[in-house]
């Protein structure tokens, strides 16, 4: 596992604080934690998806993506939920991403595509994962706000293409490597069946935190790093400084 985690750690400009993982550890915090960590696999999700509708298919493929959406989506907004029933489907018959057509008027759009459409596919599946880990535990899903961490990270997006998408690129790295160094630090922490989850992720989302980053620098088509850095600099100032709400990604906690 240390080996899987020396480039993440080269890559983030700081670990997560001890007065996080303090906080993170106390037993009344698990509920919040499983909950905006589920929240937290479904957006990665739906911002893959939205990666691959705007820059990797054709216009005509919209739909595809929006329908194999539409179940996830529909369960989290429901007030009426099942999440038996929700488990219990197949949800490989929705799986539609063989029948996506390419946009083929952006360069690399493959190769984007063929990322994102993996990187989608495991994040719904985390989803359901963490799922039905807190339905074992008779945590009940519900939605709650969103931190300020990505947030605020796209708040800082450069507004041209193809600034734009190296931009979100990278956020996306770091949000990926973020979340695989958050899931090394709390393992040690939970009891054995949360550890063992947490481990089984981090190969997963160390391989996405690369998938964002090798794309990145393909679609420049030149050095990133000054971009890396900048971005490097405002994700440690989020983690490094106090943060009100407890979230998966969230700052230091109030004293």
């Amino acid at each position: 596992m240390q080996q899987l985690l020396v480039p993440i750690y080269d890559f983030l400009g700081c670990e997560t604080p001890n007065s996080w993982l303090e906080q993170a550890k106390q037993p009344e915090q698990l509920t919040p934690l499983l909950i905006d960590h589920c929240n937290c696999e479904l957006k990665a999700a739906q911002t893959a998806i939205l990666m691959i509708r705007k820059y990797a298919i054709d216009k005509s493929s919209s739909h595809l993506l929006k329908a194999w959406a539409k179940p996830y989506e529909d369960f989290i907004y429901q007030p009426d939920r099942n999440v038996q029933e929700f488990l219990a489907r197949d949800s490989k018959k929705n799986d539609i991403t063989s029948e996506l057509v390419a946009n083929n008027d952006l360069t690399n759009n493959a190769d984007l595509m063929s990322k994102m459409v993996r990187l989608t596919k495991e994040e719904f599946h985390h989803f359901e994962q963490v799922l039905q880990i807190m339905s074992a535990r008779g945590i009940d899903y519900r939605n709650i706000r969103a931190g300020r961490y990505a947030k605020q990270l796209i708040s800082h997006v450069r507004t041209h293409e193809p600034e734009t998408m190296i931009d979100k690129l990278i956020i996306g790295a770091f949000i990926e490597a973020r979340s695989c160094e958050r899931f090394a630090k709390l393992a040690p922490h939970l009891d054995d069946d949360l550890a063992k989850f947490y481990t089984s992720l981090l190969r997963s989302e160390a391989r996405h935190y690369q998938d964002y980053l090798a794309l990145a620098e393909v679609v420049a088509g030149k050095d990133i790093s000054v971009r890396i850095n900048y971005f490097r600099e405002k994700e440690m100032q989020l983690i490094l400084s106090v943060d009100t709400e407890f979230r998966f990604h969230s700052g230091i906690p109030p004293q």
